[in-house]
């Protein structure tokens, strides 16, 4: 046994998703033992809850191990750590989506009118004339998009992660305000 985990220290991190593939969990834990720590480091750059980096990592050593077989690795250009970062990342913003899901009021809330955010007042009141009539006619969906990527300066990954929205949709949505916003002021 000894012999065999000394063996997989020399072993290139490709090879040893094809051995987890066969069911080899020496090779598992020496992929583990390889990747985890920069992995967590970098889950940690994006998401500050140690909680939702630590489920990230177990969900995804746990696709690894399931899904190894899978693994393509250099016949289609790809890498063994990059398709390990993959999977991280998806499981990363699967865990946003479900945050964001469970933070959403219930139906009963939802339904009630309630009284414009302070920030939306704040916005109103310092953006005037046309501009401001333009912002505030835009759909709820497309205005929080513009405030967060325009008026706070946020990346679409950071509104992505803040409004609990996929990239490509963040894309659109500022995509079709700047649309709207260009026709009401034109």
């Amino acid at each position: 046994m000894r012999a065999d985990r000394k063996a997989l220290h020399q072993v290139d991190e490709e090879r040893l998703v094809h051995l987890v593939a066969k069911g080899d969990r020496a090779a598992f834990e020496e992929l583990y033992r390889r990747t985890s720590p920069w992995m967590a480091v970098r889950l940690r750059r994006r998401c500050s809850d140690e909680q939702i980096v630590a489920e990230v990592m177990q969900e995804t050593y746990l696709a690894v191990w399931r899904a190894a077989g899978a693994f393509a690795g250099s016949a289609v250009g790809g890498t063994a750590v990059g398709w390990l970062w993959t999977i991280a990342a998806r499981r990363l913003v699967d865990a946003f989506r479900r945050r964001a899901h469970h933070a959403e009021p219930p139906p009963a809330a939802a339904a009630r009118v309630m009284a414009p955010a302070a920030e939306e007042e704040a916005l109103a009141a310092g953006v005037d004339g046309d501009v401001g009539d333009a912002l505030r006619r835009l759909a709820p969906e497309l205005r929080e998009v513009l405030q967060a990527t325009v008026l706070d300066g946020l990346s679409v990954r950071e509104t992505a992660a803040l409004l609990g929205l996929p990239e490509g949709t963040v894309k659109t949505r500022a995509r079709r305000a700047r649309i709207a916003m260009r026709k009401a002021l034109a």
